[in-house]
């Protein structure tokens, strides 16, 4: 980043990782180097033209399944070069374990697990895990459940700590649907879905010319 006084403060993407119940923070995860494209795809949930009825053709059943694919790089040379203590001893193993251990249940779940098992329990409940936010820019703060996640390490120092890696992210965004009105991370989706409309309403309308026609028949 440049150091000239004025010089735009440059905002980084990453993962906030809150807890599902309180909403307290337990993790940030900023990414290093924000990614050169962000893509986002949307499976309308429509009624659907089926239904055999022509008024049900324009409705919503709900919030479209949105999906968001990030690919970033993360680089350990400058924290080498500036011979940060932690990366000269680890490299990035850090980093890549804080976004692995998203995905993972805590190991001290799987133990509790094996003991009830080994008791003879006959329900043993999944662990409820983080709720992870993706942010991009102040704008943009979603809350998201991780369905992929590869990691290419593509560098390694003299004892094989990974010092380049890329990765890519593959998130579902998460809505009331999906946690419900009531929840910290539905209160969030529904923030997330008022911002954008607010940002349509400033889109400015545009005109019949630039269509090339003078109105609808």
């Amino acid at each position: 980043m440049s150091s000239f006084p004025g010089s735009p403060r440059l905002l980084r993407g990453g993962l906030v990782l809150v807890d599902p119940g309180v909403g307290s923070v337990l993790r940030i995860i900023a990414l290093q180097y924000n990614p050169d494209t962000l893509t986002r795809s949307f499976q309308i949930r429509g009624v659907g033209p089926d239904s055999g009825d022509h008024l049900e053709a324009l409705r919503l059943k709900g919030p479209p399944v949105e999906t968001i694919k990030v690919e970033a790089e993360i680089d350990a040379t400058d924290a080498l070069a500036g011979n940060d203590a932690q990366t000269v001893d680890a490299g990035l193993h850090p980093l890549i374990a804080a976004l692995e251990t998203i995905v993972y249940p805590s190991s001290q779940h799987l133990a509790a697990n094996h003991a009830e098992a080994q008791s003879g329990s006959l329900e043993i409940a999944p662990e409820m895990a983080p709720l992870p936010l993706f942010v991009f820019g102040p704008k943009r703060i979603v809350p998201v459940r991780i369905t992929e996640l590869s990691i290419t390490e593509e560098a390694f120092d003299a004892t094989l700590n990974p010092i380049r890696a890329r990765l890519n992210l593959g998130l579902r965004v998460l809505t009331v649907d999906d946690l419900g009105f009531d929840a910290r991370g539905g209160g969030l989706f529904m923030t997330y879905l008022q911002a954008k409309e607010q940002l349509a309403r400033r889109q400015r309308g545009g005109s019949f010319a630039a269509l090339g026609i003078n109105g609808i028949p």
